[in-house]
């Protein structure tokens, strides 16, 4: 496999990775050619269409078309967050690779395929979850990627109106493309702040970490930044997760401001997935919880309180400074704090 950041394929087996997570992915809901192909065109109008809307809302211009629309399946999800993988992985194998030395041939390839089943496994657990993705680092402005089984899924799990929940999917993921395409540091912001993440790595730290994360998944607690991350990791976390935060809550307030006009049965959608978010079943909240999506799904909330809670102080043009360069994004204190925001940037 070749990847994106030139690191050496053969530190992670990605095949197996991808081979392995397409297995335990599935292939989804049972739909018709006929319905498949619909539902692949009104995801393509419902993105395209979504472009001029996010920008009359929220007065962020971005090119038509910079970044291209994937419409996947779930197969096609797990190579494509592969290859973000290992992108975004790169400078952490180097680090490791550099520190530990060359590991030997069986090393290697044991290794390789240990680190590819549990990079596939989940690969595999994501991919059923997934409605949509802005991938910021494929080259050069990003993707946007659909999960059409997922969306499907969902829209029948809910009783949506299928073209209402598409086009409010699409809402959301358009809203994240224009957030990287119309402010083009950020995606060069976040990528260092990954590195410097792996430029704190230490391989001792990293295999006692692995056994802690087993102990945390027996014991049903913590999350993998609370077993392996040391405070240096986690102040860049921290930076990291206003910053996801900022972009989540965003996206929910653009598709709950825009829904209204534009998605008759918007209300009824909204609490639905509202009650879907907290997971079904025991195993699936565990997983949530250790692969830390629980607190993604605090993003979402919180990171749409802060934005409303700005707008509604100060109004959209000036919450738009939050765009302008790196300083002026909240701090994960300021998210739960939209004043000290608005008195510290503005």
């Amino acid at each position: 496999m070749t990847t994106n950041s030139g690191a050496p394929a053969s530190m992670v087996d990605w095949d197996l990775a991808v081979s392995l997570g397409s297995r335990l992915a599935g292939e989804g809901p049972s739909v018709s050619r006929a319905d498949a192909a619909a539902a692949v065109a009104e995801l393509r109008a419902g993105a395209e269409r979504s472009t001029g809307l996010v920008r009359e809302f929220t007065g962020l211009v971005a090119a038509d078309r910079t970044a291209p629309v994937l419409v996947v399946d779930r197969a096609g999800w797990v190579q494509a967050n592969a290859d973000s993988f290992a992108t975004l992985l790169g400078p952490v194998i180097d680090k490791l690779g550099s520190r530990k030395g060359p590991p030997s041939g069986l090393a290697l390839a044991v290794g390789s395929r240990v680190t590819g089943a549990e990079v596939g496994a989940l690969l595999g657990f994501l991919a059923g979850k997934v409605l949509g993705q802005f991938d910021p680092f494929f080259d050069p402005h990003g993707r946007l990627l659909l999960v059409a089984p997922n969306i499907v899924h969902v829209e029948r799990e809910l009783g949506a109106d299928p073209s209402d929940f598409r086009l409010w999917v699409c809402l959301h993921e358009e809203t994240h493309r224009v957030q990287f395409t119309a402010v083009p540091w950020m995606r060069d912001h976040l990528f260092a702040e990954m590195q410097g993440i792996a430029e704190t790595l230490e391989p001792t730290g990293l295999d006692d970490g692995f056994k802690r994360i087993v102990e945390a998944i027996k014991g049903g607690g913590g999350s993998l930044m609370d077993v392996i991350g040391t405070p240096e990791q986690k102040a860049i976390v921290d930076r990291v997760t206003g910053v996801m935060s900022l972009l989540e809550g965003h996206a929910d307030v653009v598709m709950d401001g825009v829904g209204p006009s534009v998605i008759p049965s918007v209300g009824a959608i909204r609490r639905s997935f509202n009650e879907r978010r907290k997971g079904v079943g025991t195993l699936d909240r565990l997983l949530r919880k250790v692969l830390g999506l629980d607190a993604k799904m605090a993003q979402y909330r919180d990171g749409a309180a802060f934005v409303r809670g700005v707008v509604d102080k100060v109004g959209m043009t000036e919450f738009n400074a939050v765009w302008e360069r790196p300083e002026n994004l909240p701090s994960k204190a300021e998210i739960a704090d939209p004043s000290a925001w608005v008195t510290r940037v503005l």
